[in-house]
């Protein structure tokens, strides 16, 4: 193995160590939120896509594919997020507005002295992108990215074990067949 492969499997190992645990501390932490669906659908790609990148020996993954659906994914998932909305009134007239699922990566917001006033200062002011959130929106459906291509190859080679199982074997010619009626045309 060279040492470039050691580096990678290195760093495949510690980001599916550290996805599986944050995955599983993230739904533990969140269980008993009001609606926790998000939470625990976040919590379940990365738990998954942790053990898929800490177990390269029992998922095959076929490196130019996963590359590319992985970064596909990436970027429409990220850029599909932007269509969930939401826009909240908080403290004395703050408003905000954000975009961006499952994290919130998108926002613009304003302070007023009244409510309609700081929404309409919201809605002039320009959109402000939180990095961290957008790096963690990405990484989220890079492994949702990776996740399809290791379920779609696991079908796929259950479907080829499958056929496989159902085509009779035939013993060749000269070779004599046994069983039940053998030899009868």
């Amino acid at each position: 193995m060279t040492a470039w492969r050691r580096v990678g499997a290195a760093g495949r190992g510690l980001l599916g160590a550290v996805s599986l645990v944050g995955g599983l501390t993230w739904m533990l932490l969140n269980l008993d939120r009001p609606g926790p669906a998000t939470d625990m659908i976040v919590g379940a790609v990365l738990g998954a896509g942790g053990l898929v990148l800490l177990m390269p020996h029992r998922v095959g993954l076929p490196g130019r594919a996963t590359a590319a659906t992985t970064v596909g994914t990436a970027l429409a998932g990220t850029g599909a997020g932007l269509l969930v909305a939401s826009e909240y009134t908080a403290g004395m007239y703050v408003y905000v507005a954000s975009r961006g699922w499952p994290y919130d990566w998108l926002a613009r917001g304003a302070t007023a002295d009244d409510a309609a006033t700081a929404r309409q200062v919201a809605r002039a002011s320009g959109w402000q992108v939180d990095a961290v959130n957008l790096a963690a929106d990405l990484y989220f459906w890079a492994l949702a990215g990776l996740l399809i291509v290791a379920i779609t190859g696991r079908l796929r080679r259950l479907g080829a074990a499958r056929r496989e199982a159902r085509v009779p074997v035939s013993p060749g010619p000269g070779v004599p067949q046994r069983g039940a009626g053998a030899g009868r045309p």
